[in-house]
């Protein structure tokens, strides 16, 4: 494990320096633990209120929505759950030397896309290239 490199704190990668560089792997490493860390206290804040909530609401139409607010929430809970892991999968690309390369082609993903999301395995290209075979393999 390399020892954390210096960062300061307006740095933003920028194309003119060489790829996945110790100070760009650091960047989205930071980028994906804060990521994580907000999801995770969002879900315990989330547990807080499902047992606060856990009160009888004699009227019907407030129960009806009180449980729908609830399914909403643990849907979206889920949602994250799965980010989580897949930040987790992003975190673990940076550790091996992976990160910010393409899982089809092997070519660097662009800068942009990867600050924008940072968990994205493949170039633009390509993602667009496999949703297209995706979804003729639905419609099928």
């Amino acid at each position: 494990m390399k020892p954390e490199a210096f960062l300061p704190d307006d740095y933003r990668p920028a194309e003119n320096e060489p790829f996945m560089n110790d100070r760009q792997l650091e960047y989205f490493r930071r980028k994906l633990l804060t990521w994580k860390q907000e999801l995770m206290d969002q879900s315990a804040e989330t547990l807080g209120n499902l047992t606060e909530s856990g009160r009888n609401v004699p009227d019907l139409a407030d129960r009806a929505s009180e449980e729908t607010d609830r399914a909403l929430e643990l849907r979206t809970r889920d949602r994250q759950r799965k980010l989580i892991s897949k930040i987790d999968a992003a975190l673990r690309r940076i550790d091996n030397g992976e990160f910010g390369y393409c899982e089809m082609t092997g070519e660097p993903i662009s800068l942009k896309r990867l600050d924008a999301r940072p968990i994205a395995t493949m170039t633009l290209e390509a993602q667009e290239k496999h949703e297209r075979r995706e979804k003729v393999h639905r419609e099928e």
